[in-house]
Formats: C-alpha cells, sequence, structure tokens
C-alpha cells in the first residue's frame, strides 16, 4: 500500500450541519422527525433533515396536480418556461462552491468533481431552455381535400422523480429541466444519504421565479415517500435513477395505475481493447473509468476486454497508472478518488473481491480497505482483478467501486459475446484505430451508449440510457425530452362535407 498516491486530511473548517426541508406549493415545509447525514469521508453530522412520511407525501402530489391543473406552468408559452430555467442556470453557476461543498461532505467525491458536476449541470438546463422553445408536432394536408390532421405533444402531467446518491445534482439536471420544459409539475425525493443539493435547487427554482407548487421536494426514504410517488393515482409518469432491484420494485408498485416509468439503472460496462488501440490512451481511460466518482458511477468501464496478444503489457500500464491516481480526503482540490458512500459498501466491495480471488483470479493491485490519515477507512484501495472467468461474480455483478475485473479474447466474435455475455447494457467502449473494426462493434454491442476511442463524454445533445436491465427510457437530448410529452392527434373536418351515416326519409 505505500507505493500508492494517498492524500491525507488538510485542515479545513467545517460548516454547520445544512438544514433541510420539504417545499410543498412553494412553501419550506418541516416535519416532526428528522434524519442526519454523517460524512464518509469526515465521520460528522453534515446535514440534518425533515423525514418525509406519507401524509408529506401526499400534499406534494397534490400540490403538483393542483399546480398542473392550473395551468400557469403547464399552459404557459415556451418562450415563459425556458426564461425561467436560463435563470436556474445562471443561479447554478452563482451558487456551484456552496452547492458542491455540501455534495463533497454528503458522498464523499472529491470537491473537484462536485464542482464539475454542480457547474457542468447549467448547461443541461440551457439545452432543456432551447427545447422547450423548439417543440412541435407534426400537421398531415394529405388525408384528403376535407380533412386535416395535426399531431400536438402534451406534457404528460405530474411526474415523480427519484434521484441517486452517487450524482444527486447533476442526475437531477438530467430529469427536471426536461420535465419542466415540457410543461410538467413534478415531485422529487432525493436520496436520503445526499438530500441538501437537492434542496438548495428548490431554493434556486424559488429564486428563479419557478410557480409554486410546479417543484415539489419531500426528503425521506423510499419507504414510505419513494413508494408513495411511485405508485399514486395523481402521478402519471415516474422516473428513477438507482439499481436495478429498486428499478424493478418501482415498475411492480407504478403498474397498479399503468403509469410511465423510464428508468436509469445499473451497468457492467466493458471496454475492449484491440492490439492496434493507441494503448497510452487506452489505459488512461480505463483508469479514469475505474476510478472516477471512486468508481460509484452507473457508467463505470468497471470490466475490460484485452487481446490476450497485449494483455500482460496493458494491465501493467493500468497498473503503473492506478498507482498514480490520488485516492484520499475529497476537500483536497487534488484528491481524484474520495470515500466509499457508507461502511456497509465499503465491505460489500471488498466480498467481492475476496471471493474472486478465492475463485482463483490473480489480484494485480489492491484488495483491500485503504486507510486515510486523520480520515478513517471508509476507503478503498484501487484494485485490479486478473484471471477471471465471465462467470465469476465480480464479472457479471455491479460492484459499483474502485475495481477493475480483467478478461481476454481472441477474435472480435469473441469480444463482442463476452460484451453482451451481461443482463445489463448501459454502454460499452472499443479501442482501435481500425474505422471498420470500431463501426462492426459499435453494431453489433448491446448498449445504450457506445465509445469509441473515448470513455464517458457526454453531452446534453446525446440521449443516454440503456437497454436489458439497465433501464428503460432516455434522458437527455431531443430523445429525453420526448419522454415527458404525450402525443395527441386532432382529427379535423374541414367544412360540411361529411356524408350522413343514417339516411333521412325522402
Amino acid at each position: 500500500m505505500k507505493d500508492l498516491t494517498i492524500n491525507n486530511a488538510i485542515e479545513f473548517d467545517l460548516p454547520a450541519p445544512f438544514i433541510g426541508r420539504h417545499l410543498i406549493a412553494g412553501e419550506w415545509v418541516e416535519s416532526a422527525e428528522t434524519f442526519e447525514r454523517v460524512s464518509p469521508s469526515h465521520g460528522t453530522v453534515v446535514s440534518v433533515c425533515a423525514k418525509g412520511d406519507e401524509a408529506v407525501t401526499e400534499k406534494a402530489i397534490n400540490a403538483a396536480r393542483g399546480a398542473f391543473a392550473a395551468g400557469t406552468w403547464s399552459r404557459a408559452s415556451g418562450k415563459d418556461r425556458a426564461a425561467v430555467l436560463l435563470k436556474v442556470a445562471d443561479l447554478i453557476e452563482a451558487n456551484v462552491e456552496r452547492i458542491a461543498l455540501l455534495e463533497t461532505l454528503e458522498s464523499g467525491k472529491p470537491i473537484s468533481q462536485s464542482r464539475g458536476e454542480v457547474g457542468g449541470a447549467a448547461d443541461l438546463w440551457r439545452y432543456a431552455a432551447s427545447l422547450a422553445r423548439t417543440a412541435h408536432g407534426d400537421s398531415h394536408n394529405t388525408l384528403g381535400a376535407d380533412m386535416l390532421g395535426v399531431v400536438v405533444k402534451d406534457p404528460i402531467g405530474v411526474v415523480s422523480i427519484i434521484t441517486p446518491w452517487n450524482f444527486p445534482f447533476w442526475i437531477l439536471s438530467q430529469k427536471l429541466p426536461f420535465a419542466l420544459a415540457a410543461g410538467c409539475t413534478v415531485v422529487v425525493k432525493p436520496s436520503e444519504m445526499t438530500p441538501s443539493s437537492t434542496v438548495m435547487m428548490g431554493e434556486l427554482l424559488l429564486e428563479a421565479g419557478l410557480p409554486a407548487g410546479v417543484c415539489n421536494i419531500v426528503l425521506g426514504y423510499g419507504q414510505p415517500v419513494g413508494s408513495l410517488m411511485s405508485s399514486h393515482k395523481d402521478v402519471d409518469m415516474v422516473t428513477f435513477t438507482g439499481s436495478t432491484a429498486v428499478g424493478k420494485l418501482i415498475t411492480q408498485a407504478a403498474s397498479g395505475t399503468l403509469k410511465k416509468v423510464a428508468l436509469e439503472l445499473g451497468g457492467k460496462n466493458p471496454q475492449v481493447i484491440c492490439p492496434d488501440a493507441d494503448l497510452e490512451s487506452a489505459a488512461d481511460a480505463v483508469t479514469f473509468g475505474v476510478y472516477f466518482n471512486v468508481g460509484q458511477c452507473c457508467n463505470s468501464s468497471s470490466r475490460i476486454i484485452v487481446h490476450e496478444d497485449i494483455a500482460a503489457d496493458f494491465v501493467a500500464r493500468v497498473v503503473a497508472l492506478s498507482r498514480k491516481v490520488k485516492f484520499g480526503d475529497p476537500l483536497d482540490p487534488d484528491t481524484q478518488v474520495g470515500a466509499i458512500v457508507t461502511a456497509e459498501h465499503n465491505a460489500k466491495i471488498d466480498t467481492y473481491v475476496q471471493a474472486a480471488i478465492a475463485e482463483g483470479a490473480t489480484l494485480e493491485l489492491g484488495g483491500s480497505v485503504l486507510p486515510v490519515g486523520g480520515l478513517g477507512e471508509q476507503f478503498y484501495q484501487p484494485t485490479v482483478v486478473s484471471g477471471v472467468s465471465p462467470s465469476m461474480a465480480i464479472a457479471r455483478e455491479e460492484v459499483f467501486g474502485p475495481v477493475l475485473v480483467v478478461l481476454t479474447y481472441r477474435t472480435l466474435d469473441e469480444a463482442i459475446t463476452l460484451t453482451n455475455d451481461s443482463d445489463y447494457g448501459l454502454s460499452a467502449g472499443i479501442w482501435s484505430e481500425n474505422i471498420h473494426t470500431c463501426l462492426e462493434f459499435a453494431r453489433r454491442a448491446q448498449a445504450g451508449t457506445i465509445w469509441t476511442n473515448t470513455w464517458m463524454d457526454g453531452y446534453p445533445e446525446l440521449s443516454f440510457g440503456g437497454v436489458k436491465q439497465s433501464g428503460q427510457g432516455r434522458e437527455i437530448g431531443h430523445y429525453g425530452f420526448e419522454e415527458f410529452l404525450e402525443v395527441k392527434s386532432l382529427v379535423m373536418r374541414v367544412g360540411r362535407s361529411r356524408t350522413p351515416w343514417v339516411k333521412q326519409d325522402a
């Protein structure tokens, strides 16, 4: 462990605990009960929030339903909606430091990544604003001289937004501005582990002039808050990001009312490394892909599929780079990898690693808890495991930590088979200088996003989502915006040309 790069605790005056309240019908609401969040990196209470129950969730849903029916937002012009979203984007940029600090303390991610996440989210709001003004339907002028068909797109209604702890502000911004741009009203429930940045978003929405009741926030736990948000008859759609297991529960809860469900779930994302790849660039991207956000990322490149002729060399490159990645105090701006979200999850990560070793895999690096001076042991070493067979749990299940597994292949067909031999299909990547190889892989790989000679580049214009058990529906981009719209056909007769169905007596 002494050859790893570790940033021990730095001196920092931690702020007083953030006080979080529900936002309902434009008012801040307290609860009799509260819950605390203890920082995974610093071990101190960083937020104390109102704990929602069924009654407060019901009030929030009723507020959203009433606001939608009133039409102040749902029937507002695209121009007016866009104006509010643009104000929110400006306010986000003005509050990056305040929001990023709380996100780092609650999640354990490095402050530099929190700043990037919060500041970058403003671009999502600006893009959503552009969609609010450019949304349109279709017209059909070829139905005959006496008929005109028009297809319009209405906001779907009340949307429940349930967000995770790993990117609480970014993922909220992948959903909320697009729902608002469409004219929907919403109820938001952030993860109980990272509630503060969502409450801060509520403050910005009020400051930007969003009408009361259009966005409501309920803090608390999946039971009962998330469950009621998923099953309530007055909710028209649920959009959720999180684990596949919870996504299945939400689908079951929503089935009673047949409401629309959009899910962005887990991944076991591969990068295929071909013999002709730029190995230096590929090794750096793989290292970034597995350690970014402590590997607690649905897009983590947690498995690589390397051609057997270059496997030893490539793994050595990744191990060497891994030793240089800066693990440690997330408040240190130089830190690249911070704390694991909970002690229980830290132990779960280690269980996967130890099981793989017991089954015959080779530990190339890491494989244990990582003590950080002044901060404790809620960290995990950069870990690379080779000699992995496709049947091992570590190669098939989402570890959600800084753990890379290595598989090898001989032919492109075999690499594609290994890529698709998964319950998941969120992202996949390939590294090759041959465009034909890249295109064949891209066409045959079963994933919602394919990266070629890069990893995790994303843009508001390009939709994101998975196939198989990685989810359903899309976020961001034009297609993500369409998720929040309902198509309605208008069939209009021109003039009095309809032939009577009932014959009149002569």
